[in-house]
């Protein structure tokens, strides 16, 4: 009977380890200590913590923890896809920070469109920082189409208080509503929290619309064309990220997301954050291409047998750090809009984009045997096929601003 009754508890607490990355994961390491201190005898760890018995499992919070981490899956997927990144940055840093994997953009949810998803997520993190009255400071780590939905909701969530620091070299810059002279700063807010860090996987920061955008298409017009026709095939997820969406007469999503409007702050909400950064796959990713997830024009490409490689990260093979960024709305009037072309949008997405300064880093699976995975490898979305980009990982902790 013992047996048994061991038996089944293993059961439990396997199966309750497993709902819980289901339904989003916060504290990982620390779940497993208070039934070690309960086993040693002792109550100093259970003092520590405010531990919590729900059917998501024990959710245990340190107080010192200060900082929240928030991680977006990409389409068709969910919070178990950030799994292993997330025991990552609960081993290195235990005492610091909370993780939540969001779970309410899952599965078909995420064909519902970035405005929707992005909705669902701002009142997700809003939920989240309301049950934990010490948080501070918050970042975001995203995965393919959830760096889009993390621009949108941090765009509903931002808050500015602008704090002008004009220096003696630029005493005739005039403040304007989306301009800031050298020297100004933006003090914003993100749901109330300091913003720190905004890292995106694989995103199509610009769309796949353009041309070589998605390899899947094999850079061939014609499949490149036919997909912008067949984009409600993903609803309106695919619209947008195709370019092909004009609700009441607007521009296409991802070109008003390189912008502020009247309630959406999309660009001052990244240009608070302290680092702004995008890896990118410059091979094997058939979803996204090279281009879209790291911001650039084709011209600004680096050249790969030229970069050098780190042995501490072997699958990182180019780092660019971040350029200064003048920060200046781009105007679009109703007659423009109606004439632009493809390379026109791109190129409007990309001066607005670049106005925020962004950390670039290229990836390269070319020698890994995951290389055909390479969308999921370097999220490493299941450690057992995609176990190659744990070095990628390790490169974003280590280069974490706390």
């Amino acid at each position: 009977m013992e047996f048994e009754k061991k038996e089944e508890n293993d059961k439990m607490k396997k199966s309750t380890r497993r709902r819980k990355y289901m339904h989003g994961c916060l504290s990982l390491k620390q779940e497993e200590k208070p039934a070690a201190a309960a086993a040693a005898g002792s109550n100093l760890e259970l003092k520590m913590m405010s531990c919590t018995l729900s059917d998501d499992g024990y959710s245990c919070i340190i107080p010192t923890q200060t900082h929240l981490v928030v991680m977006i899956n990409g389409i068709i997927g969910s919070a178990a896809d950030w799994k292993f990144a997330a025991k990552q940055f609960l081993g290195r840093y235990p005492k610091d920070v909370l993780v939540h994997c969001c779970k309410r953009n899952y599965g078909m949810l995420t064909l519902d469109g970035v405005d929707v998803m992005g909705e669902r997520l701002a009142e997700e993190v809003l939920s989240v920082i309301k049950q934990r009255p010490r948080l501070q400071k918050i970042s975001f780590v995203a995965h393919s189409l959830g760096g889009l939905v993390a621009r949108y909701a941090v765009g509903r969530l931002y808050r500015q208080n602008t704090m002008r620091e004009q220096d003696k070299m630029n005493e005739d810059c005039t403040f304007d509503e989306g301009h800031l002279c050298e020297g100004d700063k933006l003090k914003g807010k993100i749901a109330g929290l300091e913003p720190m860090n905004f890292i995106t996987f694989a995103t199509p920061h610009i769309g796949v619309r353009g041309h070589k955008q998605a390899p899947l298409f094999c850079s061939l017009t014609i499949l490149e064309k036919a997909a912008r026709h067949t984009s409600w095939m993903l609803r309106r997820t695919g619209k947008h990220l195709l370019l092909t969406d004009n609700e009441n007469g607007k521009p296409p999503l991802l070109l008003q997301m390189v912008n502020d409007s009247e309630d959406l702050h999309f660009l001052s909400a990244l240009h608070s954050f302290q680092r702004c950064v995008t890896y990118a796959n410059a091979r094997f990713d058939f979803a996204v291409g090279w281009r879209t997830s790291s911001i650039r024009r084709q011209n600004e490409l680096p050249k790969l047998q030229r970069i050098s490689k780190n042995d501490r990260y072997p699958h990182v093979v180019n780092v660019e750090p971040p350029s200064i960024a003048r920060f200046e709305q781009e105007v679009l009037t109703e007659d423009n809009r109606k004439k632009l072309k493809t390379s026109d949008m791109e190129e409007l997405m990309i001066r607005g984009l670049t106005r925020v300064s962004w950390e670039r880093v290229d990836v390269s699976f070319q020698r890994s045997t995951q290389r055909f995975l390479a969308h999921s490898t370097i999220q490493v979305k299941s450690y057992s096929i995609n176990s190659d980009g744990a070095d990628v990982i390790l490169h974003m902790i280590d280069n974490f601003v706390l």
